[in-house]
C-alpha cells in the first residue's frame, strides 16, 4: 500500500502547513486522502500507513478514524445515505426515513445493500436542522426527506450507475 507520487506530494504539502513537530495535526486531511485513494474506507493497513507517514503511533490514527463518522472502517457502497438522527431531524421523521430505506433496500444502519450500491448510516447533526429530515450523500445534502424523495434518490442513483 502506497500513495501515488502526486498524493505523496499532497501529504507533504499538508504536513508542511503545520508547525514543526505538530504533524499530528495533519491526520484528518491525510485520512481523507487515504480514504479517497484506497477504495472509500480505511483498513487497519491503511491507518498504519498514515501513521507511518505522519510518524505517529497507529493508535493515534485509530482514535481519530473511529471518532468521526466521516471515516468508513469497512467497505461501503457507491452511494452512502448518511441520515441525520439528532433532535430536529428525529422530531421531523428521520426514524421513519431510516425504516423506509430498510424496507426499500433491506439494509439497516451500518449495512450495505447486496448489490454493493448503497450503504446506510445514521450520523450526528449535519447542521441543516431547518431542512429536517435530511441526509448527506457525498458532498450533497438531501433535505425535507419524504418516502417519495427517497424513492427518487434511489432511482437517480441507479440510473447514474447504468450510465457509467
Amino acid at each position: 500500500m502506497k500513495f501515488s507520487d502526486d498524493k505523496i506530494k499532497e501529504v507533504q504539502r499538508i504536513i508542511n502547513f503545520y508547525p514543526e513537530g505538530k504533524q499530528k495535526s495533519a491526520v484528518i486531511p491525510v485520512l481523507h486522502l487515504a480514504q479517497q485513494e484506497f477504495g472509500g474506507w480505511l483498513s487497519s493497513e491503511t491507518m498504519d500507513y498514515v501513521a507511518s507517514l505522519l510518524q505517529l503511533e497507529p493508535i493515534e490514527v485509530y482514535e481519530v478514524a473511529t471518532f468521526y463518522s466521516m471515516y468508513n472502517l469497512k467497505p461501503v457502497g457507491k452511494y452512502m445515505f448518511e441520515v441525520c438522527h439528532t433532535g430536529p431531524c428525529m422530531i421531523n421523521g428521520s426514524d421513519d426515513i431510516v425504516k423506509y430505506i430498510y424496507d426499500k433496500l433491506g439494509i439497516k444502519p451500518g449495512e450495505t445493500s447486496e448489490d454493493g450500491m448503497f450503504t446506510l448510516k445514521t450520523v450526528e447533526c449535519l447542521g441543516a436542522c431547518g431542512y429536517a429530515p435530511m441526509m448527506q450523500m457525498g458532498k450533497n445534502y438531501r433535505e425535507h426527506l419524504t418516502k417519495e424523495k427517497v424513492d427518487a434518490i434511489i432511482n437517480e442513483s441507479r440510473k447514474e450507475e447504468k450510465m457509467i
